[in-house]
């Protein structure tokens, strides 16, 4: 008996020096400083930012364009060809 006491008391005493080591939990900062603080780590990262120039986003975009272009007409006559296709197979029925 005096064995599982004493492992209760050691048990005991260790849960108190954990909660002792423990440090006590700090107090946030309120909202308004840290959507400061976000606003400025936004800004500092915005910075670092490289933007392409006019010349390249103008060559992208004529090079898009002309895909899109090129990729309609294809499937238009794909349509156009699987249609006739259609309606030349109900015509044999």
């Amino acid at each position: 008996m005096a064995e599982n006491e004493k492992k209760a008391l050691e048990a005991e005493q260790k849960k108190t020096e954990k909660a002792a080591e423990k440090p006590a939990k700090e107090k946030k900062p309120s909202i308004w400083k840290r959507l400061g603080a976000w606003f400025k780590s936004l800004r500092s990262e915005a910075k670092k930012i490289s933007w392409a120039s006019f010349k390249s986003v103008r060559y992208n975009s004529i090079v898009v364009i002309v895909c899109v272009v090129i990729c309609s007409i294809i499937i238009g006559l794909l349509d156009y060809g699987f249609s006739a296709a259609i309606d030349g197979l109900s015509r044999l029925i």
